[in-house]
């Protein structure tokens, strides 16, 4: 397993030069391929958590690079939290994979998306299905309260190839249970937030597609829950588009529907990452 590198604290802030500018306060490297980082929040800037806003650089061209990143912070946190993937020959990622602490990036104030608590309809349990550097907006509401005021389970699962790339997830929800506040909310001796991580390249102690899991039954009996039941089960999903489609066949197969913020149903997709 590859060892996450010691948090780089924040440096002195810089005179902004870039249009809507936010200083980096904190970077943290867990692979050669995931990176998280931490910028200073615009007063102005109010969000749900699960939304996502726009952040790059200047590119070669002396134009803004943007591209779309979920907030994977809380939206009562001070600052702002991104989770990224790096991309060697990726046009924003190559560059901004090397950001430290003191450095700027652009950020647009506009925060939108479909992963939010008013695209749902009540009910009882909360399944957050994610791959790579999809959990990002579901580390925004895990940390959530209203989250929990919401649901009476909260379950995440996260797919990722390789062990390490499961760190950033499973040190989130591991902090989680420890946190004073937190236990509050989830209480004592009652499981309400679970982790289901598997891989699909690296052994691991759960191997496997989430997919072939729920298809199989494999995920239901491992976590001792009843099948998808629209009466019950609520929905979020966020990944590559094959796993965005193949879930979203399996969840609508299950009766559940698709919604959105002008009519809430029983799950919601991200497709702001996917082309």
């Amino acid at each position: 397993m590859t060892e996450a590198k010691p948090v780089t604290q924040t440096a002195a802030r810089p005179v902004p030069t870039l249009p809507d500018a936010q200083e980096v306060t904190e970077v943290q490297h867990y692979t050669d391929r995931l990176f998280r980082f931490r910028t200073k929040r615009p007063q102005s800037l109010r969000f749900r958590s699960g939304e996502f806003v726009m952040i790059g650089l200047m590119g070669d061209n002396g134009k803004p690079l943007l591209r779309a990143y979920s907030i994977a912070s809380p939206s009562w946190d001070d600052e702002l939290e991104f989770y990224s993937i790096k991309v060697p020959e990726g046009p924003l990622t190559s560059k901004l994979q090397h950001i430290a602490p003191g450095d700027q990036i652009i950020l647009r104030p506009k925060p939108v998306g479909t992963l939010v608590h008013d695209a749902l309809l009540p009910g009882k349990r909360l399944w957050l299905f994610a791959t790579g550097t999809g959990f990002a907006p579901f580390a925004s509401i895990i940390r959530d309260p209203e989250t929990y005021e919401r649901f009476e389970e909260v379950i995440v699962t996260h797919t990722c190839r390789d062990v390490a790339e499961l760190t950033y997830s499973r040190e989130m929800i591991e902090g989680l249970k420890e946190d004073d506040l937190m236990r509050e909310l989830l209480g004592d001796g009652i499981d309400r937030l679970r982790y289901y991580p598997t891989t699909t390249r690296e052994e691991s102690p759960k191997m496997g597609r989430i997919t072939t899991l729920i298809e199989s039954g494999e995920l239901f009996r491992d976590l001792g829950v009843p099948p998808l039941d629209p009466a019950a089960d609520r929905g979020m999903v966020c990944g590559s588009l094959a796993f965005n489609l193949d879930i979203k066949a399996l969840l609508e197969g299950a009766g559940l529907r698709e919604g959105a913020n002008s009519e809430p149903g029983e799950f919601v997709i991200e497709k702001a990452f996917v082309g």
